[in-house]
């Protein structure tokens, strides 16, 4: 997995901070349009803008792109019973004792639990896939196990949600609620994307302000990110989608969409201390999790089990490697985190960290093929085949890839 020094934060909001960051300018306005009200021409059909509909300037286009997608897009409020902490005071005697007694005794203050109260602990955004209510988000929205989640849509209705799959390798969870004949969206071919293209986000921007709305462009392809929560928790996100349209906390999940409604990727950090640069995973890795859940009730991916960085020149230099290209294997500076997960496949075939993945199946790895998304586009019980360069030597190793562990 790749590694760089600038740090990145998903885009969830915790309520605690809430009300400390800066708020953002929420485009909702029927009336500015000439077109049916979404909510009541495209219940139960996927959201998407036709020729007819496609406005000839760039304003009107997003206008009436924001206007058709909002119904697809919910706002998540994840809550959970936690302690109720009250102070008491404790009687404690003074400070004689032995064979004195006091005339004097003090009280103490002290802490104890009363009970618990439910709480909103934080929020994150979401769309609707299909017209009975399943809904993409991120997986840091839904992590907790122990809390409860509710799903506003645009309109305020509202719905208890159930998690259906957490992906263990991406930040991708599907949640479900109990609709029907809902507005939904559909996705684009994030491999087509162009950087310049335009793009719009919409999410519940710090956990607050629902459907809020903000464009931009597609300002790079591919990029490599270590995203932090800001709690110690790090996770190596691939192939994401960079953009300076504004993606604020508790956008978490929300999609970034081209100007026909669809979505081209779903909405997942943000770079601390930057001006609008927001990352968004890939929609193409994303229907592929939505396919498998649909066909198998969870999500099943190929997993080879190494943890490396892509090679440019300057990881070249500072580690005086001999190749310009491929991926090296590398755990995190802790150790904690091997390059080569134990029992994995990478580690059956004796793949080891320091070594050098230079291609798969014949493609080499540079900046136009990643590793993960050569992966990803296998099939579990797939085999590979990896031309590595080891302690100098290059060699090709047939690797059968497993099922990444639930």
């Amino acid at each position: 997995m790749a590694s760089t020094s600038s740090t990145f934060l998903p885009s969830v909001i915790a309520g605690a901070i809430a009300g400390a960051l800066v708020t953002a300018l929420i485009l909702q306005n029927p009336g500015l349009l000439n077109l049916p009200s979404p909510q009541q021409s495209r219940e139960g059909q996927p959201v998407t803008i036709s020729p007819s509909e496609f406005a000839t300037s760039h304003e009107e286009a997003i206008v009436n792109t924001v206007q058709a997608a909002q119904p697809a897009v919910v706002s998540i409020i994840v809550t959970k019973d936690v302690p109720v902490i009250e102070q008491f005071f404790e009687e404690v005697p003074g400070p004689f004792g032995g064979f004195f007694e006091s005339p004097f005794s003090f009280r103490m203050p002290q802490l104890r639990q009363n009970g618990t109260e439910r709480q909103e602990i934080g929020g994150g955004s979401g769309f609707i896939v299909s017209a009975d209510g399943t809904i993409v988000t991120n997986r840091h929205v839904v992590s907790d196990e122990a809390a409860q989640y509710t799903v506003f849509l645009s309109d305020g209705t509202r719905y208890d949600a159930r998690v259906v799959a957490r992906d263990p390798a991406n930040d991708i969870a599907i949640i479900k609620i109990d609709g029907s004949n809902l507005s939904y969206l559909e996705f684009a071919d994030s491999g087509a994307l162009r950087v310049g293209q335009s793009v719009i986000a919409i999410g519940n921007a710090l956990g607050e302000f629902r459907n809020t709305v903000s464009a931009g462009v597609v300002s790079g392809l591919a990029r490599s990110i270590q995203a932090g929560t800001g709690f110690g928790q790090t996770e190596q996100l691939d192939e994401v989608i960079q953009t300076d349209a504004a993606i604020n906390p508790g956008n978490s999940g929300g999609p970034l969409l081209d100007l026909h409604g669809r979505v081209v990727g779903v909405n997942v950090a943000v770079a601390l201390g930057s001006e609008n640069i927001g990352f968004a995973l890939p929609a193409n890795a994303v229907a592929s999790i939505v396919d498998s859940v649909r066909e198998s009730g969870r999500i099943i991916r190929p997993y080879l089990g190494v943890r490396y960085t892509p090679i440019t020149a300057a990881i070249q230099e500072a580690n005086n490697l001999p190749v310009d290209y491929g991926v090296l294997i590398i755990g995190d500076s802790t150790q904690q985190q091997p390059g080569v997960v134990p029992g994995s496949p990478a580690s059956r075939a004796g793949l080891k960290q320091g070594d050098i993945i230079l291609e798969i199946d014949s493609r080499r790895l540079d900046e136009n093929t990643s590793l993960s998304q050569m992966i990803r586009n296998k099939k579990v019980g797939e085999s590979v085949q990896l031309k590595v360069l080891s302690d100098g030597q290059e060699k090709t190793v047939s690797i059968t890839l497993d099922e990444f562990p639930q």
